[in-house]
């Protein structure tokens, strides 16, 4: 346990590398399940919920080694299908083991999920997808419990589009053989292209990744597969933020611009200075930004991970902002601590309503979740004087090398190691 110390105001400025996206890595790494042969996966950021994915997939007996950006999967030759409860609970990607392992194996049993707290996020369409294929599903004292029964095509129409669920249903019906799942009203989300292309990699046949319907035929796979994750959005857009927040100057490189739409098109709007080219974009900001209004939206809207990051920018423009969360209503965690800072800000049902101030003063705040706790860092950068942060652990979820990366930006941070005795 710790927490980080940053000194203010600063504006950052010089170059940031984008690593491997967290939110491809995890589906692809629990995609590896249904292979029957090696899988190598490139470009994979080391981070704690890649770690716990890791270990998930070594717990079900699978041989993994992790090395340089580098994972080598290899298949359980004993396979074990109860995955257990201490590293399920860790965060919520992990749920996605359940299907891959049913599908393959015939049983499995998976504790529910954890991870960030940001609101209820159930995993019902998750199930009564599983249930569509033909999947018995049970839930009793915090577990589900799931087997195959009688195997079936399958019409899946999402109540509203899920990445996790639309992930866990593409590669658990690609092991299914003879059968033809098509997924309706299907997040379309740059990690889901990605996933497919894993999965064509493999010799699946599917198609419709990027749009809102997916067709899937299933069945076993034995090709060796060799795949380079994309670069992670939310990283590249969490520093193009920073560095326009703190009123600064610098680079991101490896990136897929076009995955950001949104947000540049937002950050032009509030007066950023940007030049993008095919894998990078130049940020300049020289004055408080101009106010907002943002509607988060499933992709290609603006992405709710951003929008923690966008409300700490946005709480020195000049005049009032607005941003409404549409896809995780109480992901409103970070607003009381903003206003620590000095923030003036006021909900109203799903919307925040930001009044800019002239700056921001630092303070001691806690981390909620994975993306407030990085909005708290940019806050911090752009306040007067030193801030506390607490309850960082939540970052290292998300964000490879944070302290070093905003350090080569020319941010003060600190991390303090804080032990805790009890008599």
């Amino acid at each position: 346990m710790g927490y980080f110390r940053i000194d203010g105001p600063v504006s950052l400025e010089g170059d940031v590398e984008i690593s491997g996206a967290k939110n491809a890595s995890l589906p692809i790494l629990a995609a590896s399940i249904i292979s029957d042969s090696k899988v190598l996966i490139e470009n994979v950021p080391d981070l704690l919920d890649v770690r716990t994915m890791i270990d998930i997939l070594r717990s079900i007996g699978m041989e993994v080694s992790f090395n340089k950006s580098r994972v080598e999967v290899f298949p359980a030759a004993s396979p074990n299908t109860d995955v257990p409860y201490e590293l399920v609970r860790k965060m919520r990607a992990s749920f996605n083991v359940l299907g891959p392992l049913v599908a393959k194996y015939g049983s499995a049993k998976v504790a529910l999920p954890g991870g960030c707290s940001i609101g209820v996020r159930p995993v019902d369409f998750h199930i009564s997808g599983l249930e569509k294929m033909g999947f018995k599903i049970e839930i009793e004292h915090g577990f589900v419990k799931a087997r195959r029964e009688k195997i079936k095509n399958a019409r899946i129409t999402l109540p509203k589009p899920s990445v996790g669920a639309t992930e866990h249903l593409m590669t658990t019906a690609s092991v299914l053989e003879g059968i033809e799942v098509i997924i309706e009203n299907a997040a379309m989300e740059p990690e889901i292209v990605d996933l497919q292309k894993f999965l064509k990699e493999m010799g699946v046949e599917i198609e419709g990744a990027g749009t809102s319907v997916i067709r899937i035929r299933g069945g076993v796979k034995t090709k060796t597969v060799r795949h380079r994750v994309i670069p992670d959005r939310i990283e590249a857009g969490t520093y193009a933020i920073a560095i326009a927040a703190t009123l600064g100057k610098g680079k991101i490189r490896n990136l897929i611009p076009e995955h950001l739409n949104s947000l540049w098109e937002f950050l032009e709007e509030s007066g950023v200075d940007l030049e993008i080219r095919e894998n990078s974009v130049e940020i300049s900001m020289d004055r408080r930004p101009s106010p907002l209004n943002i509607d988060v939206a499933p992709y290609p809207g603006f992405p709710t991970d951003l929008q923690p990051q966008m409300m700490a920018f946005l709480s020195t423009s000049v005049g009032t902002s607005h941003i409404r969360e549409n896809v995780f209503h109480s992901r409103f965690l970070h607003v009381d601590e903003l206003r620590r800072m000095g923030a003036k800000i006021e909900l109203s049902d799903s919307t925040a309503i930001i009044e800019g101030v002239e700056k921001l003063s630092g303070a001691p705040v806690n981390g909620t979740d994975l993306r407030a706790t990085a909005a708290l860092v940019i806050a911090a950068f752009m306040a007067e004087g030193t801030s506390e942060i607490h309850h960082v652990e939540h970052i290292f979820r998300g964000y490879e090398n944070v302290i070093e990366k905003f350090r080569k930006l020319g941010g003060g941070i600190e991390y303090v190691e804080v032990n805790e005795y009890v008599d």
